[in-house]
């Protein structure tokens, strides 16, 4: 509360002069008055300059609001990366709209749950996912305005909507006047968790968290003006982890891609000279170890930011190799995508490249915009030990997380529980401050009273030569409680091995508790983003 009564606050009030609601959407106009004629959008054979792309979202608000969605609707799009999803992120705010962009990989029953729980008013669906999109939206009641956005670099499907994408567009407005909201609480985008243990949870974003995470994105991931920034994370995915906004604010380029190939990442990297892209850890690895993969590294730094889950330090050195600077990011969907990332130190330069990787593989420092982190005992909130060793959850708090979980009371108490948001991580600090994730809560190994960080053996196994990927689980075991399963996955053309080499190896670089005492070769099963599904794993665990 403000002390009135304080010399700094007599006839100082806030106004339209000095107190403006912060948004991303300011990113866009501020863009196109900077940089009109520079190219923003490049999206296979078309090309969007700034005044394009923001005149084209001003057409997408007018044209909206002229079909009565407004103040605080919902609207849906189901889309890979394109030019039209950059649009969304802007012009469906711009009409006053909440943007809820839906997983591509998701079933028909999924879709229509978050469709009906996010009461979408309208939905812009990809002409090469009209079948799902069909499917699902059948099964509404109260079926939302529908509009295709026909790709010419895609497969044509079927037309399900009452117009195309661009059709609307041209009903639309390019002087539209838009209006920031009145308070910069107001929610500007709404994103579904996985829901791999039930219902998806809808984590609804703020303007003010949005901005402030888009600023800390650019600060933490270097964008400038001269970013070529190539979309290979998903978009949908905590809005692109807020890099949507930030590649933007910096007034760089979006090169989009829809389909996640490292022949066509490579490809891309080549002809528009790339400076940044994102992935999760399986990206890079698929980078890594690509066919396509160049022979000799990059003659300039080409900066790649991971996150999602921890990246082995294996990973990262394959990655530099080729001439990568890999930024490791750690956040949530609750916290707009990157909480905090591993900055590096200048002594680091002076560690042999194996231990320089492993600091990088650290969740690191808080972002810029992040008020403060803790590892912590999650009742006590006692902070543990800078030690590396006393194991706590990573706790949150600050403008850059969402305002809570939609039509979930329950779970929003719960995951705020006590003035700072749980996340469910358990990590170490590190002797410097860094802090480093050793797993899940709810992967944590127990075996015969003993923790076992799942992650720790995971690093051993992705250093043998002959393992691409690597996932480890708790395995039901009459003596023990729970003992270490690890799945594995071989490189193409790998020398051949056993599970009882991979055993040994373990039992080289571990201490045996901690050595998986069954090892299984075969695929690991992936979110779209590129996080393993451990509960498939554990399922499967279970009858070995």
């Amino acid at each position: 509360m403000l002390d009135t009564s304080s010399i700094y606050e007599q006839g100082l009030q806030r106004r339209t002069a000095n107190h403006t609601p912060l948004s991303p959407l300011t990113f866009v106009k501020r863009a196109a008055s900077i940089f009109p004629d520079k190219i923003a959008v490049i999206d296979g054979r078309r090309r969007f300059t700034y005044l394009e792309l923001y005149r084209r979202c001003l057409r997408l608000a007018s044209a909206l609001q002229a079909r009565g969605i407004g103040s605080q609707d919902t609207v849906a799009v189901l889309a890979p990366n394109s030019s039209a999803l950059i649009e969304a992120h802007y012009g469906i705010g711009m009409a006053g709209a909440v943007l809820n962009t839906i997983n591509t990989r998701l079933d028909a029953d999924t879709i229509r749950f978050i469709l009906t729980h996010g009461e979408a008013k309208a939905v812009l669906v990809d002409n090469e996912l009209c079948s799902v999109a069909r499917e699902a939206i059948s099964q509404l009641e109260s079926p939302p305005f529908v509009f295709d956005i026909v790709d010419p670099d895609a497969d044509n499907g079927e037309r399900i909507g009452e117009m195309d994408y661009e059709a609307l567009l041209a009903t639309g407005d390019e002087h539209f006047q838009w209006q920031l909201p009145d308070d910069e609480w107001t929610a500007l985008a709404l994103n579904y968790t996985s829901g791999t243990t039930g219902d998806p949870k809808g984590v609804v974003y703020h303007h003010r968290g949005a901005h402030l995470n888009a600023v800390g994105n650019a600060l933490g991931f270097g964008l400038t003006a001269e970013t070529i920034y190539l979309w290979t994370l998903p978009m949908f995915h905590c809005n692109g982890w807020s890099q949507n906004w930030a590649v933007t604010l910096m007034g760089g380029t979006h090169v989009c891609l829809r389909k996640v190939e490292a022949a066509a990442i490579y490809r891309l990297i080549e002809e528009y000279k790339v400076t940044h892209l994102s992935g999760a850890p399986i990206v890079l690895n698929m980078l890594a170890h690509a066919s396509e993969r160049p022979q000799k590294p990059y003659p300039r730094v080409i900066q790649i930011a991971t996150g999602g889950a921890p990246p082995p330090s294996s990973v990262i050195e394959r990655m530099e190799s080729l001439g990568f600077k890999v930024t490791h990011l750690y956040g949530l969907t609750e916290s707009y995508g990157p909480a905090s990332f591993c900055l590096p130190q200048p002594e680091w330069s002076e560690l042999d490249n194996q231990a320089r990787c492993a600091r990088m593989a650290r969740q690191g420092v808080p972002m810029p915009m992040l008020a403060d982190l803790m590892v912590a005992n999650p009742d006590t909130l006692t902070p543990v030990a800078a030690d590396g060793k006393e194991i706590g959850e990573i706790l949150l708090r600050g403008n850059t997380l969402m305002k809570g979980y939609l039509k979930n009371p329950t779970a929003t108490e719960k995951a705020f529980k006590d003035g700072w948001f749980h996340t469910g991580d358990l990590a170490v600090v590190h002797a410097d401050g860094y802090i480093e994730i050793k797993d899940r809560a709810k992967d944590l190994i127990i075996s015969g009273g003993e923790n076992i960080s799942t992650v720790e053996i995971e690093e051993v196994l992705y250093r043998h030569p002959s393992v691409m990927e690597a996932a480890v689980v708790a395995k039901p075991d009459n003596k023990w409680g729970e003992t270490p399963c690890a799945f594995v996955t071989l490189n193409p053309g790998a020398t051949p091995v056993t599970d009882k080499d991979i055993m040994e190896w373990c039992r080289a670089h571990l201490a045996h508790f901690k050595c998986p005492r069954v090892v299984v070769f075969a695929p690991l099963p992936k979110t779209s983003t590129g996080k393993v599904q451990k509960f498939e794993l554990r399922e499967q665990a279970k009858h070995l």
